[in-house]
């Protein structure tokens, strides 16, 4: 898989970044996953990353975050590249075309992506078309977004949560995209008693108990974490993914594209995401299962966020540098680390930093 994957890497990046992905996209459609997942993908993942969350047997703890596949045309590919769990979206109830082009960016000597895609999608009906046809075989989850032009956020999410309920593992509620206005003040507590109340109301209603999480954003006050917090514990959601991109601009990127707005996803956000995810064990006292998400670029990475407090973790931007070898690479260095510092399981990890200083979360592995 390396070789082949090194193979058609600089023909990829000769390309635009949304190109790229289309032809990865269509080559995986076409059934590309079994040139690329390479030997240890196939092979079935140790029982020490195994884990059980909201009735769902993960295999091992690493999966794919939302934005790679928006309109779950592959998930079954992704599956069979080593992923633990797929997370497709983010969906809008009703398709748009998303910002202007271009709109993402690579930031190669940052090791970084901007996207200002502003959720292109095509729309819940071809989500739930699709979703319905796969047979339910590997754990994929469904990130909600709302229409740039909706006048009813709420009704947005409503009736992704009733459409996709039956077809999905569980359900993401995206409120931290910055690419869509307005949409990060649902993150207010407010806003977000509100809505989470509604959506919860939503759920009993259908019958179907589909374990709902919610993608907060790194660029959070101290307040706003707290909030956050005590809402997702009052109203009784199931989960968090820490986080989405951020707007924040390092000082010390160097890519000629860091000016370019939008949400900067990659290695600059490792840090900041990781303290948050540390943030919001603390305050949520250990008591929502946690997804990292931003950053992650190797087994240490990934290993850092579980010990800071994530159950699961996420991964999309080292993907487009790294190739989908580094599944594998991931998934066998845990194992390492585990046994190194004398953990049966990936369960028995999780949290056990969340008390260090930033600095020592980042560096410690």
């Amino acid at each position: 898989m390396v070789s082949v994957y090194r193979l058609i890497r600089p023909a990829l990046r000769r390309l635009p970044p949304e190109t790229a992905h289309e032809l990865t996209l269509r080559a995986l459609e076409l059934g590309a996953s079994r040139f690329l997942g390479g030997a240890a993908a196939r092979q079935p993942d140790p029982p020490a990353l195994a884990q059980r969350l909201w009735g769902l047997d993960f295999p091992n703890p690493v999966g794919l975050a939302a934005g790679y596949d928006k309109d779950a045309r592959v998930p079954d590919a992704m599956l069979r590249l080593g992923f633990g769990f797929v997370e497709v979206g983010t969906v809008t109830r009703r398709p748009q075309p998303g910002n202007p082009q271009p709109r993402a960016f690579r930031l190669e000597e940052d090791q970084a992506i901007i996207n200002r895609m502003g959720f292109n999608s095509g729309g819940l009906d071809a989500v739930v078309d699709r979703l319905s046809e796969r047979p339910r075989a590997g754990i994929v989850g469904v990130n909600l977004g709302r229409n740039r032009d909706t006048a009813d956020a709420v009704a947005d999410y409503a009736e992704g949560l009733m459409r996709a309920a039956r077809l999905a593992d569980y359900l993401v509620v995206n409120v931290s995209s910055p690419n869509t206005p307005g949409l990060r003040e649902l993150q207010r507590r407010a806003m977000f008693a509100t809505l989470l109340s509604r959506l919860v109301s939503v759920r009993e209603e259908s019958a179907c108990r589909v374990p709902l999480l919610v993608k907060i954003a790194p660029d959070l006050t101290l307040e706003e974490r707290r909030d956050i917090a005590q809402v997702a514990l009052d109203t009784g959601i199931d989960g968090l993914i820490v986080s989405n991109t951020t707007v924040e601009r390092p000082t010390d990127l160097v890519s000629c594209h860091a000016p370019e707005a939008g949400g900067l996803s990659g290695r600059p956000l490792f840090a900041p995401s990781t303290a948050l995810l540390a943030d919001m064990y603390r305050l949520t006292q250990g008591r929502l299962p946690l997804i990292g998400a931003g950053g992650i670029a190797s087994a240490a990475d990934a290993y850092a966020k579980i010990r800071a407090g994530a159950s699961l973790v996420q991964l999309y931007t080292a993907l487009v540098f790294s190739g989908p070898g580094l599944v594998g690479q991931i998934k066998s260095g845990l194992v390492d680390l585990l046994r190194r510092d004398g953990f049966g399981s990936i369960a028995e990890a999780v949290g056990t930093t969340h008390d260090a200083t930033p600095a020592q979360l980042v560096t410690a592995f």
